[in-house]
């Protein structure tokens, strides 16, 4: 659950200056329960309440598909406000140039309601089944979004540029070549943190379903992250009011979607969010090939799980729980794969 605490006065004052193309700051307070950003909820002069992210910056300190997150998000948000069925906050400022905060800076409107996590709404609640295909109709919009190329947004803006700074190879012209990148560095990041990993089962998985990676050939705007605590809720109704922290958003298949939205769940995706998102657009999830793609990426997710403790330095009863899940859902995933053939 996400508490607030005080801001300092200096950054109390480097946010006024963020703000003040917006209005007037009159209280900020800082808001908990990420794990990536640092996040607060600023009150203006005029009563409107906004949100403020800032980046994280030490960049030591993240995995390789982590740089420049925080520029991602304000891209998704921008170009989510042509497709008002996708349900982001709005994007009202930027500060990408790091001279008034340490980190990139995003300055989004405020969402009524509270997270999905927070909302008290029990699984067999009707208003549950009813959030679930709000949510699945989100998805489908989202991914009517198309993309130039596969792979994280920053990567494949930044083809051709001058730079090439840590992860902007995260791309592809193919699917396979994208998401064998993705995993690589997931790999690679596991390596030098000394994660123990199950890297050459991985690889091998990758090149056993090449085919099935490469029946994707449409790049659209995947999200990624749209577990409960990102996904705002009318608790009194479950209607959706908006879904938030898009920085880990690509160009990708929309079934990665699904797998992000519920990654710890082993199973297939949830009936609710497959009739929200039948309405909306088709989507193939029971064909053998799309059933393989979605075992692949557990097991990125798995990787992601079991990895990032390592550099974001989580307590021992995370690290743990956070170990456990990910060695039972590659161990599923593997078996599952094998059984598919």
């Amino acid at each position: 659950m996400s508490t607030a605490t005080a801001v300092d006065p200096g950054t109390c004052d480097a946010l006024r200056r963020v703000l003040a193309p917006l209005g007037t700051l009159v209280r900020a307070e800082r808001l908990t329960g990420g794990t990536f950003a640092t996040t607060y909820r600023a009150h203006l002069g005029d009563g409107t309440r906004v949100v403020v992210k800032t980046a994280p910056t030490d960049a030591t300190r993240l995995m390789t598909y982590e740089h420049d997150l925080v520029r991602t998000e304000a891209r998704v948000y921008a170009l989510a406000a042509g497709h008002p069925g996708v349900r982001t906050p709005a994007l009202l400022a930027t500060d990408l140039t790091r001279t008034v905060l340490p980190g990139d800076v995003v300055v989004a409107a405020h969402l009524p309601g509270v997270p999905w996590t927070e909302a008290g709404l029990a699984p067999d609640d009707a208003r549950t089944a009813r959030l679930r295909r709000e949510l699945g109709a989100v998805m489908a919009h989202l991914h009517a979004v198309d993309g130039p190329a596969f792979g994280y947004l920053g990567a494949v803006e930044a083809v051709g540029g001058p730079a090439d700074p840590p992860g902007t190879r995260l791309h592809g012209t193919t699917w396979p070549e994208a998401f064998g990148r993705v995993v690589g560095a997931i790999l690679a990041d596991a390596q030098a943190w000394d994660v123990p990993v199950p890297a050459d089962a991985v690889r091998a998985a990758l090149a056993a379903h090449h085919d099935a990676l490469a029946a994707v050939t449409r790049p659209v705007l995947v999200h990624g992250d749209l577990w409960p605590g990102n996904v705002f809720v009318d608790p009194a109704t479950g209607a959706l009011t908006g879904v938030i922290d898009a920085e880990r958003a690509l160009w990708a298949d929309p079934l990665l979607e699904l797998v992000g939205a519920d990654p710890w769940t082993l199973g297939p995706p949830s009936a609710d969010v497959l009739a929200g998102y039948a309405g909306v657009a088709p989507l193939d999830t029971t064909s053998d090939a799309a059933r393989t793609r979605m075992l692949l990426y557990r097991l990125h997710t798995a990787l992601v799980l079991r990895v990032e403790g390592a550099p974001r330095g989580y307590a021992p009863d995370a690290a743990a729980w956070c170990r456990r899940t990910a060695e039972r859902t590659w161990t599923w995933a593997f078996d599952e794969l094998a059984a598919i053939g």
